[in-house]
């Protein structure tokens, strides 16, 4: 299994990212030193790319897969781009509050915490539809990790389109999220113009 493991708060200087959409609480003490040369528009597309990359954890092979199945879905390229994204387990076990980062809840995924209604699913990258069940499994649920982060994260908003019950650990997806709703700092848009090049 292919995971980037560039250090989080670098690549976050770079790109020009708040550490807390990761669900790092950190913040990098270096300044980042840029030259006063023009980004180019290509530069900028690339940039947007690059964000939601690294925001979702996904790498460039699949990220283009997504890209194909949203361009083939009804409505608006971007938006469906960002769907799927949003739809992925990793993405809604973080966004439950199920895991204190983005890498972790991946990690979660992958140990085979997580159920999908009733059923262990270890592959991150499951798109999860609106009905389904998410929960952590029943012999999990009493661990000291489990524990810990669910105080960790405790405080975290739950977005609209998902219900989370802390008492059980279970959450329901109700409806596939809206761009208004996606709460991440990405212009898909730009995305959009450099795969249809």
């Amino acid at each position: 299994m292919a995971v980037n493991r560039t250090p989080i708060l670098k690549r976050c200087r770079s790109l020009g990212l708040e550490p807390a959409f990761l669900g790092v609480d950190k913040k990098s003490k270096r300044k980042l030193t840029r030259s006063n040369r023009k980004i180019s528009e290509y530069g900028l597309q690339l940039r947007e790319k690059q964000k939601a990359k690294f925001i979702y954890g996904v790498l460039e092979k699949p990220f283009r897969n997504y890209y194909r199945r949203a361009d083939n879905m009804k409505g608006m390229t971007g938006e469906n781009l960002m769907r799927i994204l949003e739809s992925r387990l990793d993405n809604v076990v973080f966004r439950m509050g199920l895991a204190r980062t983005r890498r972790e809840s991946r990690q979660m995924v992958g140990h085979k915490f997580i159920t999908v209604n009733g059923k262990i699913v270890n592959i991150p990258s499951y798109l999860v539809k609106p009905g389904d069940v998410i929960a952590v499994l029943e012999k999990k649920k009493s661990m000291q990790r489990v524990k810990d982060i669910i105080e960790a994260t405790g405080g975290r908003v739950v977005p609209d389109w998902m219900d989370f019950d802390e008492e059980t650990l279970q959450g329901n997806i109700k409806e596939l999220p809206s761009r208004e709703q996606i709460d991440v700092p990405v212009d898909e848009m730009l995305i959009v113009e450099l795969y249809s090049k």
